[in-house]
C-alpha cells in the first residue's frame, strides 16, 4: 500500500509503514509545506495513496459523502489518526492487518475509499 502522510504525521509512523512494506511520503517533501489541506487531498488522489493526518480539517474536506461536492475527491481513502501522536505509529501497526483487509475489500466495490479512523482504545470506518 502508498500512503501520504501529512505534515502534522510523526517520522515514527513512516519508519513503523515501511518496515512493514509499505511506501511512504511526506506530504513536505512533494508539495509546499504550507499547502492547504485541499492540496494535500489532491496530492494524495493523483499519487493514488492513501492519506493518513491527524488533522480532523480532513473530514469536513473530504467526507464519505460529500453533500454538494460529491465530484471532490471521488478517490481519495484516508486514515485519520485519532490517538495521541505518540501512539500513532503503535496503534498503526497493531491495526494494520485490519486495515490492509478493509483496503482489500473496498477495492472490490463500486465506491474503493476507505476512510479508517485509528483512535487510542479501536477504530472505526466511515
Amino acid at each position: 500500500m502508498h500512503f501520504l502522510l501529512d505534515q502534522n504525521v510523526a517520522r515514527s509512523v513512516a519508519d513503523t509503514l515501511r518496515r512493514l512494506g509499505h511506501t511512504c511520503d511526506f506530504s513536505r517533501d512533494l508539495i509546499p509545506a504550507d499547502a492547504a489541506d485541499p492540496v494535500v487531498a489532491v496530492a494524495a488522489e493523483q499519487l493514488g495513496a492513501i492519506l493518513i493526518s491527524h488533522d480532523r480539517d480532513f473530514k469536513t474536506i473530504a467526507p464519505r459523502v460529500a453533500e454538494g461536492h460529491k465530484a471532490r475527491y471521488r478517490r481519495l481513502s484516508r486514515i485519520a489518526l485519532e490517538c495521541p501522536e505518540a501512539m500513532a505509529a503503535a496503534r498503526l501497526e497493531e491495526l494494520m492487518p485490519i486495515i490492509e483487509m478493509t483496503w482489500q475489500l473496498q477495492q472490490s466495490k463500486s465506491d474503493k475509499r476507505m476512510i479508517f479512523h485509528v483512535t487510542r482504545i479501536g477504530f472505526r470506518l466511515g
